[in-house]
């Protein structure tokens, strides 16, 4: 099938906190697309095009230029990130301690303490109280640990702590679901400033939590820390035994699902990673969750008719921590997921060239072979939707079963299929034909489902 848009059509998407758990501040840390949109940018330009200049936004601001000293979001590794390669916060502790003035870029406010991650000295053993700090859900690079680094959808902030107020600090001004004590709060724009989530708390402990809502595309992100007034960090809540990766494109990474209809443009205001599907599955199951997802990314061609449409698809960013930086390499020992969900192909299938069904088979079967090398004992649940329909959806689904059983048949038993139903009208549409809230609720249901029948959750 073919799509029609009102305006330029856009990619689809998912997480990666199965990347890591950081804790910063004193945690565990390691040291897109149905139809893809063609960027989650707003300005004109292919949302799965990397942009080498700032976050993708027009008027967005630069990363903090004290971090940036040396080069652009997108751009190799440069003096804001130390020379060499990116080192992976997942699966590394990161100890909490306040971070002075110069590490700020400023002054911390006065009569409060910014807290931001730093190496911890190891793991602390069986019955040692844990450390104060911070637990990271997702890819983070930590080369400068009170400065870590992220961009995938998802990307998560956790901390404990006693007060009655708390802030944040990041650069890039992308959005952020907030949570404290479990209730949602207004989202937050980040500023590069302190910016205040609560401050009307009752005395005692709380549990804020941040998760990136903007995807990759979007522009790389810093985390400089929390701010708790006069109150103080603590030791961070338990990471779940259960942890999801999702490798996907616009679907997976919320592209327009707050959008009010099919004819509204994308922009990152209307962008909820929290509320996709994937997400929700992952609440409903008690699991942490890890989005690797990029708006517009095919198996083998990308959203788009252009002759470079075919290069760097999905699978070129799977083993990145920072997506724009082919050097910024994930460490997979860091994050070992039970499961492991790949929702792809809608972008290969929705121009108007398709590409063969050998190459499309040929690529995932590799991609699964890489997902294997990565992830030893994980179930990969495999499907596409729920954008495509007809011809187009018959040709994706029977290309994704042959490279599925080309990888049961070489003996890899914990390759399954799952399937998504083609977006049903009443549900509504998000911007771009992408689906609605209530479309992601609906696959979410699905998903729930496929996890509990094949790993017993």
């Amino acid at each position: 099938m073919r799509w029609n848009f009102i305006g330029k059509p856009r990619p689809a998407h998912v997480v990666a906190w199965g990347a890591w758990v950081a804790l910063l501040g004193g945690a565990a840390c390691s040291g897109s697309d149905a139809r893809e949109e063609p960027g989650a940018n707003t300005t004109g330009s292919d949302p799965a095009a990397p942009s080498a200049e700032g976050d993708g936004r027009e008027g967005t601001a630069p990363l903090d230029p004290a971090a940036e000293a040396g080069g652009a979001p997108g751009g190799p590794t440069s003096s804001g990130q130390g020379e060499g390669n990116p080192t992976p916060i997942g699966g590394v502790e990161m100890a909490g301690s306040p971070m002075d003035g110069s590490a700020m870029g400023g002054s911390p406010m006065a009569g409060s303490q910014m807290v931001g991650a730093q190496p911890a000295e190891g793991v602390p053993s069986e019955g040692v109280p844990a450390e104060p700090r911070v637990r990271f859900v997702g890819r983070f690079d930590a080369l400068d640990p009170q400065r870590p680094r992220f961009a995938w959808s998802g990307s998560g902030m956790l901390a404990r702590f006693s007060g009655s107020s708390v802030s944040a600090r990041l650069t890039g001004n992308q959005e952020y679901t907030v949570l404290v004590d479990g209730m949602l709060r207004p989202k937050l724009v980040s500023t590069g400033s302190i910016d205040l989530l609560a401050d009307d708390l009752a005395p005692g402990e709380h549990l804020v939590e941040l998760y990136r809502r903007t995807e990759a595309a979007q522009g790389e992100a810093q985390f400089l820390g929390f701010d708790f007034g006069m109150g103080k960090l603590l030791a961070p809540p338990p990471a779940p035994e259960r942890r999801i990766e999702i490798i996907g494109d616009s679907v997976s990474a919320g592209y327009g699902n707050e959008g009010a209809d099919m004819s509204c443009p994308f922009t990152p205001a209307t962008e909820n990673h929290y509320l996709t599907y994937g997400a929700i599955a992952a609440r409903n199951v008690g699991a942490d969750l890890v989005t690797v997802a990029w708006s517009g990314k095919g198996v083998v061609c990308n959203y788009g008719d252009e002759a470079t449409s075919c290069t760097e698809p999905m699978p070129t960013y799977f083993d990145r921590i920072l997506p724009n930086r082919a050097d910024s390499v994930w460490d997979f020992a860091a994050y070992q997921p039970q499961a492991v969900v790949i929702n792809l192909g809608t972008n290969d299938f929705s121009t108007a060239l398709d590409p063969a069904a050998a190459d499309f088979e040929a690529a995932y079967v590799a991609l699964l072979e890489r997902v294997r090398a990565a992830y030893a004992d994980a179930t990969v649940l495999c499907t596409v939707g729920p954008l495509l329909s007809g011809t187009d959806l018959g040709l994706a689904r029977a290309s994704i079963a042959s490279a599925v059983r080309a990888r049961t048949d070489a003996g890899d038993a914990k390759v399954k299929l799952f399937e998504l139903a083609e977006t049903n009208p009443t549900n509504g549409y998000g911007c771009d034909f992408h689906p609605s809230l209530r479309t992601h609720e609906v696959m979410a249901e699905v998903l729930t489902t496929a996890l509990q029948n094949e790993l017993g959750w």
